[in-house]
């Protein structure tokens, strides 16, 4: 008999999928979440992990594919920690998302009735992602590696192309890795905090095509660097700028604080929505243009705007989703905590001459509250979330319910957080009317919704 104890081996059938990605299998009534698996697999696994009612294998083998597993594209995927689904065809991963709103709903949010509508599917899963932040390594022959980490590491598995990213980026990660090869410009070491350059970083605009390439470095003084990046801008046409973003704490953040460009404009230019936005090296935006255009869409259809309302957009970022809002609303109001995207937010009102709509730097736990005498005595018809993957602080919901606008329109990449916050809103009084589930991230767990409740 099998032992349940750290080394054992064992055999099972994956049944389901975690939030996590990881395969659910059952070994005598308990648990084994092993990752690399899909549903009908029939596996051997070792155990790693074990508690009295769960426990966490690795894959040794396959002993029989599921129906839904196929042939990764990536030829890495087996090593690369940036995807976990790309062994899970692409209908299964939807069913997944679907299963995992609706799992957290019910079982987070105590709802036994939700309109789940069917999940936005990518036209493409592959090349896709907009951006790409690839850590620098050195490889034991003493080479430049760039890729992303392996599954549970920080090693990095070098790549030269990576199929989920928008491919107009792989030649750059190719043939720059190799410049700075040429060059000499110390790697940094994040074990003896020795060395210079930590990442780079590349985005490109799906619509214009424009790409802004940043490199991550300790210091500002990288020999040769202006007459490298002017090369670079010759070389590569689509190139609107080189940046350099300077951080030299010893952390786990990928930016510092302060970012400098080198040639170009520190920025791409974006169409997004219909409208023109300017994306910066650090800029927080939607890494999959189109399905973050579709949810936006479908924002505009369900709230059937007539062009007098009142809006309040919570955790607004750079607008956008408040300046599609403005052009068709009387009055728009974005709320966020970072300043510098809120210098970016009306910068792009003012690309757009968009002139109903302002913005205010603070914490929306403590801006939220205030709203109403920020607006000049008006109440908002409308309030838009689209919080961190944590939620909503207690005193977001707590000032929600006093202000009781008619719609909140809450956006979410965690459906658990999302659901514990709408059980609150909805005890207070809120009706959840329907919840649409987007995929922006195919081939990894990631699941983004938008829920949307009636006063």
């Amino acid at each position: 008999m099998t032992l349940w104890q750290q080394g054992e081996t064992l055999e099972l059938t994956i049944t389901g999928l975690s939030s996590s990605g990881d395969g659910v299998g059952r070994w005598e009534n308990r648990v084994v979440f092993v990752p690399d698996t899909v549903p009908g697999d029939h596996i051997q696994a070792r155990l790693v992990f074990v508690k009295p009612t769960f426990g966490r294998g690795k894959l040794l083998e396959v002993r029989e594919p599921g129906r839904d597993r196929v042939r990764p594209p990536c030829i890495v995927a087996d090593k690369c920690g940036g995807c976990q689904w790309q062994t899970l065809t692409y209908e299964a991963q939807l069913t997944a998302k679907e299963h995992q709103v609706m799992e957290a709903l019910q079982r987070v949010g105590g709802f036994s009735d939700v309109k789940l509508d069917p999940i936005l599917a990518a036209e493409n899963p592959l090349s896709y992602r907009n951006k790409a932040t690839y850590p620098l390594g050195v490889s034991a022959e003493g080479t430049v590696k760039a890729g992303y980490y392996r599954k549970g590491t920080h090693q990095i598995v070098n790549l030269n192309q990576c199929p989920v990213q928008d491919d107009r980026l792989d030649p750059l990660l190719a043939e720059v890795k190799q410049d700075i090869q040429t060059q000499g410009w110390p790697i940094y070491d994040e074990t003896t905090h020795s060395g210079l350059l930590r990442h780079l970083v590349l985005r490109v605009g799906r619509r214009t095509g424009e790409i802004l390439l940043t490199l991550v470095s300790t210091t500002w003084d990288l020999p040769n660097l202006e007459q490298v990046a002017a090369e670079w801008k010759e070389r590569y046409p689509a190139l609107a700028g080189v940046c350099v973003n300077r951080n030299p704490d010893q952390t786990n953040a990928i930016f510092g604080p302060e970012t400098q460009y080198v040639v170009g404009r520190p920025f791409l230019e974006e169409r997004f929505a219909g409208l023109r936005f300017h994306i910066y090296p650090t800029t927080f935006f939607q890494v999959h243009t189109e399905q973050a255009e579709l949810l936006v869409r479908c924002i505009l259809d369900h709230l059937k705007l007539q062009g007098r309302e009142t809006v309040v957009d919570a955790y607004c970022g750079i607008g956008t989703l408040t300046l599609p809002l403005a052009r068709r609303v009387g009055y728009c109001l974005g709320l966020e905590m970072q300043a510098e995207a809120v210098e970016v937010a009306s910068e792009n009102a003012q690309l757009n001459g968009i002139e109903n709509i302002s913005f205010q730097v603070g914490t929306v736990a403590t801006l939220l509250p205030r709203v109403t005498k920020i607006l000049g005595g008006e109440q908002p018809d409308v309030v838009v979330l689209d919080p961190p993957r944590k939620g909503c602080e207690a005193g977001v919901l707590e000032a929600l319910l006093t202000l009781r606008p008619q719609h909140i329109v809450y956006m979410s990449c965690n459906p658990a957080t999302l659901a514990r916050d709408l059980k609150q809103l909805c005890g207070g009084g809120y009706h959840l009317s329907r919840v649409q589930p987007a995929d922006f991230f195919p081939h990894t767990a990631h699941v983004e919704c938008v829920a949307f409740l009636v006063a």
